[in-house]
């Protein structure tokens, strides 16, 4: 087998060859990431889900540039012109810009002007001129003009023409121009004629030049997005002497006439080819990094947003808050599952608090509610301040809980499937409770482009913003673990090697036979065959199953193990999980064999001692300043406590109990150098913050985290 991509992953990550040759033969075998990182530790050496993705993105590109190579070196046989060294050059090429630059002599155009002029006969003429040992230009270029050349002048533009074909097509002065952009093409931007009134927002760049390779990705997004709304023009361009002096360099050899007309070859070549190539290279690969750093920022932020913290199984009350239709409410049981609706209007224009009040409390009572989620959209913070100002009869926690997303869920397809005999504010309350219970499998449901926590994710490229985000999202699902007999099928369709097919087969096999009573009867499923059984036993958990490893992160092909381990203490099965006395007599070494080595067995033990754990942190009581409600209470110097909403690697914006968040910049965070946000702060986090500045105009919050304990 040709081993050269897993060479090149070696060396470009860092990873040792015979670690990167193993995930992927586990990749082609059909294994997904998770069970890698989870239970071939062996296999890999120890690599972690980050390496392991990477090593995977790796091989996809060289894979790819490998499948181009092959349609290049086919192209140009068709043609007849493939030789040996050609054919060496390219097998040996793994730089799609340098495969590109060997391809392009080669590769099929449209009509040219260089093709038009070789139609002409102009070739020859092409080749004098290049060789330059000619003076008596026009004589020569004379023998050319025919019903097709109209004069001298035209044999002489033709064969420019050619030339300036042939300068854009040489591999070196591609190389040495694209230098020369990596270190000093400035990107300009402007404000297209007549848009100056409408692009207002833009207007940090309506005259607007910077180093290409200094602009930090979210400018770039920025500006691209304006030239992409008709606003600003934008183009990249290096000095022009420079670039016409490196192509000259290598083209003119002499003082004659014909490194004249080389020289206005040169020139033409430049402006019409070279530099609009070499343009549209070097904003493509600008956009392809800051599409990886925006792309980085939302799956970081999705993933801390899928961990945040559970409430888990409790009575909720669910509010969708509202002002002139009133609070939709919804009670749910500790599982989620819908009991009643209603509408209370203890706001105005309807105002009538202590009707409100009195209905709330009847449901209370009735559910038995142990806790109210309040969504926290409009009316939101007012539903907070009625609920914390009525005395329950009996003590019930509030907590405010982000609603981003519960409008689009409440009208999809899954919605419907679920709650379809409600309206859509419903859904939105139901939603907003459940997420409370679980923000994982709640929002699992949702496009995580709705949710609120991405920076210019509509800009990005949308294949690899879905593919990353997947990813994420199937990480952060087995992570966690998923209980198979209560999950939903949207929930399923991330748990490592399931997918939307299986998972709604599962979820039939459960309306028909009822709970799955062992992780074994997952092979019962219609087309789950062994390899996908492999792949997400170990993520699924049934609670109150007959083996108690069914409900752990031990995967039944370790079970024997754990089996071996009761043996040697002599008790059951059973006893041993949860039993650190137990556990601590167990020697890991006595128990590796040719199929689990130390990892393994370390893995297995960490699991009986907390068996089926929750790694996601236990959920914290918080509530906003109660004499800020609005941006117009807020004042400099002011400390207020806030969550953080969202994080962009220019800074973090925080919720401080008013509707618009405010933003703390990235050289406001800390006092010291801060080069990633989130080395400072995660999302949902509780943070203390100082107002620097309020713009009640442009409703917008400056905050600090400078200097605060």
């Amino acid at each position: 087998m040709n081993t050269t991509i897993q060479s090149l992953i070696s060396s470009q990550s860092g990873i040792s060859f015979e670690q990167v040759d193993s995930v992927i033969k586990l990749i082609n075998e059909g294994s997904t990431i998770p069970f890698i990182a989870r239970y071939r530790k062996e296999a890999t050496n120890g690599l972690n889900e980050v390496h392991i993705t990477e090593i995977s993105r790796l091989f996809d590109k060289f894979s790819e540039i490998e499948k181009r190579k092959e349609t290049i070196i086919a192209t140009i046989e068709e043609q007849g012109k493939l030789t040996e060294e050609l054919k060496v050059s390219i097998n040996k090429c793994w730089n799609l810009s340098d495969l590109e630059d060997i391809y392009l002599p080669y590769k099929p155009k449209k009509k040219t002007r260089a093709s038009v002029a070789m139609e002409k006969g102009l070739e020859p003429l092409a080749k004098i001129i290049m060789s330059q040992r000619s003076d008596n230009l026009e004589q020569i270029a004379f023998k050319f003009v025919n019903e097709l050349v109209i004069d001298v002048e035209d044999a002489l533009q033709g064969a420019r023409d050619i030339i300036a074909e042939w300068i854009n097509e040489h591999q070196y002065t591609r190389k040495v121009l694209r230098k020369l952009f990596e270190n000093e093409a400035v990107l300009y931007a402007s404000i297209i004629k007549n848009k100056k009134e409408d692009a207002q927002k833009y207007r940090d760049y309506f005259k607007f030049s910077e180093q290409l390779r200094r602009i930090p990705s979210h400018r770039f997004m920025a500006i691209l997005r304006g030239e992409n709304e008709g606003f600003l023009k934008v183009n990249v361009e290096i000095d022009e002497e420079r670039a016409f002096h490196s192509i000259n360099r290598n083209f003119v050899k002499s003082q004659n006439e014909c490194a004249i007309h080389i020289q206005k070859a040169t020139k033409d070549s430049y402006k019409r080819l070279l530099q609009p190539s070499m343009e549209t290279e070097f904003l493509n690969q600008k956009k392809e990094l800051a599409d990886e750093v925006a792309i980085k920022v939302f799956t970081e932020n999705l993933k801390q947003l899928l961990l945040f913290s559970p409430l888990g199984q409790k009575r909720i009350i669910a509010f969708d808050p509202g002002f002139r239709t009133g609070c939709k409410l919804v009670c749910l049981d500790s599982e989620g599952n819908l009991l009643e609706n209603t509408t209370i209007f203890p706001h105005p224009p309807v105002n009538e608090p202590e009707k409100s009040a009195k209905n709330l409390q009847n449901l209370i009572d009735r559910y038995k509610t142990e806790v109210i989620a309040i969504g926290d959209g409009t009316a939101g913070r007012e539903t907070y301040d009625f609920l914390v100002s009525y005395k329950f009869d009996t003590q019930v926690k509030i907590f405010m809980v982000n609603e981003d997303g519960a409008s689009v869920y409440s009208a999809s397809e899954v919605a419907r499937e679920e709650l379809g005999e409600y309206d859509l504010t419903v859904r939105g309350a139901v939603s907003i409770g459940r997420r409370l219970i679980d923000p994982l499998a709640e929002l699992v449901k949702i496009d995580p482009k709705s949710i609120g926590v991405g920076q210019y994710q509509h800009d990005v490229n949308q294949f690899l913003l879905k593919k990353a985000l997947d990813q994420t999202t199937e990480s952060c699902v087995n992570l966690v673990g998923v209980e198979l007999n209560t999950a939903s099928k949207q929930l399923l369709t991330y748990v490592s090697g399931i997918g939307p097919q299986l998972a709604e087969n599962i979820v039939e096999y459960r309306k028909q036979n009822g709970a799955f009573k062992s992780r074994n009867e997952l092979k019962k499923v219609k087309r789950l065959g062994e390899k996908a059984f492999e792949q997400c036993a170990g993520f699924l958990r049934i609670k109150g199953a007959v083996n108690p490893l069914d409900n752990s992160a031990v995967h039944p092909e370790s079970y024997y193990i754990v089996e071996k381990m009761a043996e040697s203490l002599k008790c059951k099965l059973k006893e041993i999980i949860g039993n650190s006395n137990l556990i601590s007599l167990i020697k890991p070494a006595d128990f590796t064999d040719s199929k689990a080595g130390l990892p393994t067995i370390n893995d297995i033990i960490r699991e009986l001692e907390k068996p089926g754990r929750d790694p996601r942190e236990p959920i914290a009581d918080f509530s906003f300043a109660k004499d800020v409600s609005e941006i117009g209470d807020l004042k400099a110097d002011m400390i207020l406590d806030g969550i953080v909403s969202n994080i962009t690697n220019f800074g973090a914006f925080i919720d401080i109990g008013v509707k618009q968040d405010g933003m703390v910049h990235i050289s406001e965070l800390a006092d010291k150098f801060v080069k990633n946000p989130s080395e400072i702060v995660r999302l949902k986090q509780r943070v203390k913050v100082r107002i620097i500045d309020v713009d009640l105009d442009r409703k917008r919050i400056y905050l600090s985290m400078k200097g605060i304990n």
